[in-house]
């Protein structure tokens, strides 16, 4: 059984996610009602969930409350569950050590597999998240863009994932592997299993 623990300030949110998992094989859930973070830690401490889906943004956590979490409870991993928030807010946590990221919008079996790639210690990404941190969030958020973009789930090593922020910030490849201590050649072959996990339409403005 995989333990999961719920932080969501969000009422029918919180319940949807419990009920969903509930009627689930392979999870046992529990949830938390108070929003203040020290609730949040007595919880983790109790109960010693192998998953927490956190909205961190309707719990108003800050990365450090969050770097925090991820340093007090090393067994525990972190799948983010969020409405869109700026590009910056949601990379940064991402950055800070949450092992994956889905929106709220995102439906049951993306949500399952998400929770089952975490367990087992990869990333994982909505397909409009790493599409997002791929673009200028004028563009990212541009209709009808957005609408052509799946949500469908994509699984990443942590490696795609530093890849994948550089090219955000609008990085060359050479520029890249100096980031990452890398060859060109190395960044080169993770930009193109990057674009296998994604279709050619997200990254069609890098190359």
């Amino acid at each position: 059984m995989i333990s999961v623990l719920i932080a969501d300030n969000n009422y029918l949110s919180r319940l949807g996610l419990y009920t969903l998992l509930t009627t689930s094989p392979n999870f046992e859930v529990d949830y938390i009602e108070e929003s203040k973070f020290e609730s949040l830690v007595s919880s983790i401490k109790k109960s010693k969930p192998r998953i927490l889906i956190l909205d961190f943004e309707s719990l108003n956590y800050s990365v450090q409350q969050i770097t925090t979490l991820i340093k007090t409870f090393r067994r525990m991993q972190i799948l983010a569950i969020t409405d869109y928030l700026a590009k910056s807010e949601m990379q940064a946590v991402l950055d800070a050590g949450v092992r994956s990221y889905l929106l709220k919008e995102c439906d049951k079996e993306e949500i399952i597999e998400a929770l089952h790639a975490t367990y087992n210690n990869e990333r994982f990404l909505c397909g409009k998240v790493a599409y997002y941190l791929t673009q200028s969030e004028e563009a990212a958020i541009q209709k009808p863009n957005m609408q052509k973009v799946s949500c469908q789930g994509l699984g990443l090593t942590d490696r795609e994932l530093d890849v994948i922020r550089l090219i955000s910030e609008g990085l060359s490849n050479k520029l890249i592997a100096d980031k990452l201590e890398l060859s060109t050649h190395t960044v080169n072959t993770h930009r193109k299993n990057i674009m296998t996990k994604l279709d050619n339409f997200f990254f069609i403005a890098f190359f």
